[in-house]
């Protein structure tokens, strides 16, 4: 794939469509078929992202230095939908491994893009690992500590969700910083996948089969200093897109829900009175909500992020627009799960049997507990909208 011209206008909609097209065949011709059998197995969607990676959508944030797109928040934005429209597991591991890599691409040194970022190209995948089930969804809080080995450091954690748990080959993991008896003192530390001290859990789920996201546990893992990011938790998950680019799957969720929803309802023909369910006022009325809905949460979506990358752009944080972004991830999470409910009632009792309406809807509620879960998020953004502190430590006695 050639790289994407430069003179690109993110706030056209023909740039916007030309770069759907761009990954549709993936879509169509890979992500697409696998869906199903991804779903049954619960196997690991590797092809899928190889496909992705040999043409660049792994590395759609990246500079063309480092083998990238240099797409921004925008091309992110487009691919993670789009994934997400075909299967989610895929979608959840694309947006996860996206913001990865960028946090390397935007906190880390020279020498440690030079030696993680260009291998994205040729298939390597990256994640973070931070959640502990000590804290729960309080995931910017770890009670585990690394330790300090000379000028290494030792880690011995077992964090609660990891999503491409045991296939990743690279992680962002977060502990307490070595030595400090601040709470508040996190480090965040690029891991080797393929360390023999990584033990990755089963994941059976409900749904997102295919995204491995169980537990997992870095046993007396040796990590070199030279691998230690300098950033701060709410940096790395909210500086670096990585939720705005979940946001984009679960927004993908929710028109694949209404694409199949669709099309069923217009192939699908009552004999008796020789109508299609098409025809009937209540299912038109009920897709129309959806979609409604879709089209105003994509506006968000991509004012979203223009705006982040416009702050790239000019190398100011991103950090003052986590409360946004999360107000955008109760929306598109809830739309998907919505989407998908109204997708399973018009298919009647069809849609009530294993096949794509019972898969998407299993799928569309992983949005709602995932990091931060709505009900935390709805917590914060009211403490802030009534200026009560948001109160993520506990206080020193």
């Amino acid at each position: 794939m050639a790289f994407l011209q430069k003179e690109k206008n993110s706030y056209s909609r023909i740039y916007i469509e030309e770069l759907r097209e761009r990954i549709t065949p993936i879509i169509e011709n890979v992500i697409k078929p696998n869906a199903e059998i991804i779903d049954k197995t619960g196997q690991f969607p590797r092809e899928n992202l190889l496909a992705l990676a040999k043409e660049g959508w792994n590395s759609v944030t990246l500079p063309e230095e480092w083998g990238g797109l240099d797409l921004g928040y925008v091309g992110l934005s487009v691919a993670a939908e789009e994934i997400g429209k075909a299967d989610a597991s895929t979608g959840l591991v694309y947006a996860m491994h996206v913001g990865a890599a960028q946090a390397i691409n935007i906190f880390g040194s020279d020498d440690q893009k030079a030696r993680w970022l260009p291998q994205i190209r040729q298939g390597s995948l990256g994640t973070f690992s931070i959640s502990e089930r000590a804290t729960g969804g309080h995931v910017w809080y770890n009670v585990s500590q690394a330790e300090r080995e000379g000028n290494d450091y030792i880690l011995n954690v077992e964090k609660s969700f990891t999503t491409s748990g045991g296939q990743a080959d690279f992680y962002i993991v977060s502990t307490r910083t070595a030595d400090s008896v601040d709470k508040k003192d996190h480090s965040f530390f690029i891991v080797d996948g393929h360390d023999e001290g990584i033990e990755a859990k089963p994941w059976k789920a409900l749904g997102v089969r295919g995204n491995h996201s169980g537990p997992i546990r870095f046993k007396h893992v040796k990590v070199s200093r030279d691998d230690l990011l300098p950033a701060e938790i709410l940096d790395v998950l909210n500086g670096t897109g990585g939720i705005l680019g979940l946001n984009a799957v679960w927004l993908g969720v929710a028109q694949g829900a209404l694409d199949a929803a669709v099309t069923y309802v217009k192939k699908t023909v009552h004999r008796d009175f020789n109508k299609s369910l098409a025809e009937y006022q209540v299912i038109r009325q009920k897709l129309a909500e959806v979609k409604i809905r879709i089209t105003g949460l994509r506006a968000w979506q991509f004012d979203l992020a223009r705006h982040l990358d416009e702050l790239r752009a000019l190398n100011k944080p991103l950090i003052p627009f986590a409360s946004e972004i999360q107000e955008h991830k109760v929306q598109a999470t809830e739309l998907a799960d919505f989407a998908a409910r109204v997708a399973m009632d018009v298919a009647g009792g069809f849609g009530y049997t294993e096949g794509v309406f019972e898969r998407i809807y299993r799928d569309a509620r992983g949005g709602i507990p995932m990091a931060p879960s709505n009900n935390l998020a709805r917590e914060q953004i009211g403490k802030e909208l009534v200026g009560l502190p948001l109160e993520l430590w506990e206080k020193e006695k």
